[in-house]
């Protein structure tokens, strides 16, 4: 098998499981494991697995001038984006998370508009125009009477701002990416994410009642830590190494159709009119907003 096969699974192997996360990890939660509990779980394994396969990575020190860059990375990418994206899913539902997740490549043309002076295109102004009714659309409309779902509205304002911080996240990392070797970079960001996540999220971690909880529920835990944090950015490391950036960018539009699909195998969700509409308007959204044109 060539290397350009294998980083075409590692992709759709990424995908795969952000996709199988968002009903799996509302599975658990907050009955076994609360948003903030499971955090805590989630950047501490990060941190540990990271710091484990460090040791294989180029010996590497971080300049004194990156080490603000780095925080604020952190600070979007695995304190922001993250606490909203849990929490939003424990209040919302597992359709609307994969669909809203997907407008991250929106919020970085937004911002790299604003924050590197990038062109925004007549395509690019159009993909954000629709992004924006798809979304506002699930967070008006897309309200339903679920006891596993308390606050959609709000769960879905929970999803759009995941994405923008991930968005805004993807943007402050670009200059660290280029200079530092992932590894080295990851094993820093999750060791600061700690340090910030504690003061949150450690009361949650000390509520989980690690006796009752079922032999499942453990390998949810399991999947979200070594899986959803861990597995996937390797994934999509092997990935960058063999194709291009544009072609691995194209994956986060398989992410919803594994999401959907998987919601609806288990029964953990149901497919709406709504949804169906939203989800379409925020695909066409982010296709025309990421999308290359041609000089």
């Amino acid at each position: 098998m060539s290397k350009r096969t294998l980083a075409f699974l590692a992709a759709i192997g990424a995908t795969t499981i952000y996709g199988i996360n968002h009903t799996l990890a509302k599975g658990v939660m907050p009955n076994y494991v609360t948003p903030f509990g499971f955090i805590f779980l989630r950047v501490v394994g990060a941190a540990v697995l990271f710091w484990g396969i460090s040791f294989f990575a180029p010996k590497e020190k971080i300049d004194k001038k990156d080490w603000g860059r780095i925080l604020l990375a952190t600070v979007l990418g695995m304190a922001i984006n993250m606490l909203s994206f849990f929490k939003g899913l424990q209040l919302s539902t597992p359709i609307n998370s994969a669909v809203l997740v997907t407008i991250s490549p929106i919020a970085v043309v937004v911002l790299s508009a604003f924050l590197l002076k990038e062109r925004i295109t007549i395509n690019k102004g159009l993909g954000i125009f629709l992004g924006f009714i798809g979304a506002v659309s699930l967070i008006l409309f897309g309200a339903e009477i679920r006891q596993d779902a308390p606050n959609i509205p709000l769960g879905n304002m929970l999803f759009i701002l995941n994405a923008v911080a991930y968005g805004a996240y993807l943007v402050v990392a670009k200059k660290l990416v280029a200079k530092y070797h992932p590894f080295t970079l990851m094993k820093w960001l999750f060791t600061i994410a700690v340090i910030i996540n504690f003061p949150i999220t450690f009361a949650d971690f000390l509520k989980i009642d690690w006796v009752t909880m079922p032999l499942w529920a453990y390998g949810v835990v399991a999947f979200v830590i070594i899986g959803t944090t861990f597995c996937t950015y390797l994934f999509n490391i092997f990935a960058m190494t063999e194709l291009k950036a544009s072609t691995i960018g194209a994956f986060i539009y398989v992410q919803p159709i594994v999401g959907i699909i998987f919601a609806l195998v288990t029964g953990k969700d149901s497919l709406t009119l709504i949804k169906v509409g939203a989800a379409a308007l925020v695909l066409i959204g982010v296709y025309l907003a990421s999308k290359r044109v041609k000089s």
